[in-house]
């Protein structure tokens, strides 16, 4: 049971080290067999795929939990799913089970933005093979896969409108987390500190200021990335009426 952290065996994360660069090379492997793979996996029969990748999803969550609250680390402050990557995948379960297009414009710019970076520069402590290591990277990697997923083989598109959703969605949460990071000493959305290891926070100016910078980035790339789409999703119509 050592991988699932239960003996006293010590697994540190390294950034950059050997088991990040092979999930940073399964991630992109990931995004270009889907792209590669978009018009396979357009067909109906993927809907049992689905199904199971929510499933998996639901249970590896469950599993997260039950660590925490085994090992005696599960606090309020730092453990409810309350942060923009456990809200994404929340969000990546209800589209897989009900592909509705409301909850793919919440998670689209989180998945990309967020979750990309997370995987990029996670703020991670355990090394593989702890169970944290895997749920992390599974959880993240599915999150992005999903959403590209999504994209490139059921044809669904941000809109300029899906960014406003994000946007409002965000700022109704923030009273709620900023709530519950005073009342359990959270730092959830790293609202009250940056993350220890590296990051893109790093970059954006000491506290308070980076909360700014981030949202500022936050925009700016979310509009570029609907641009992007927006500029494929018309060559696509294009294509499809040209045939």
């Amino acid at each position: 049971m050592e991988w699932f952290g239960l003996s006293k065996k010590p697994f540190n994360f390294d950034l950059f080290s050997v088991s990040h660069f092979v999930i940073l090379a399964i991630f992109i492997l990931g995004i270009t067999a889907i792209f590669l793979c978009r018009t396979k996996l357009s067909n109906e029969k993927c809907r049992r795929a689905e199904i199971g990748a929510a499933f998996s999803l639901i249970v590896i969550e469950i599993l997260n939990h039950a660590w925490m609250y085994t090992n005696g680390v599960w606090k309020p402050g730092r453990s409810l799913p309350l942060e923009l990557c456990n809200i994404a995948l929340i969000l990546c379960i209800f589209l897989l089970v009900t592909r509705k297009k409301i909850y793919f414009e919440l998670i689209f710019f989180i998945a990309l933005l967020g979750a990309t970076q997370a995987i990029i520069t996670p703020a991670l402590t355990y090394g593989f093979p702890h169970f944290r290591f895997i749920h992390f990277f599974y959880a993240h990697l599915m999150v992005v896969w999903v959403t590209l997923y999504f994209t490139w083989a059921k044809g669904y598109y941000p809109t300029f409108r899906s960014f406003m959703k994000l946007i409002v969605f965000i700022n109704l949460l923030l009273p709620l987390v900023l709530f519950v990071n005073k009342r359990a000493e959270g730092n959830y959305w790293f609202l009250r500190h940056k993350p220890k290891s590296p990051s893109l926070f790093d970059v954006l100016g000491p506290y308070p200021w980076y909360i700014f910078s981030l949202e500022g980035v936050l925009i700016v790339i979310s509009l570029i990335a609907w641009l992007i789409l927006r500029k494929m999703e018309k060559s696509s119509d294009e294509r499809s009426h040209a045939k």
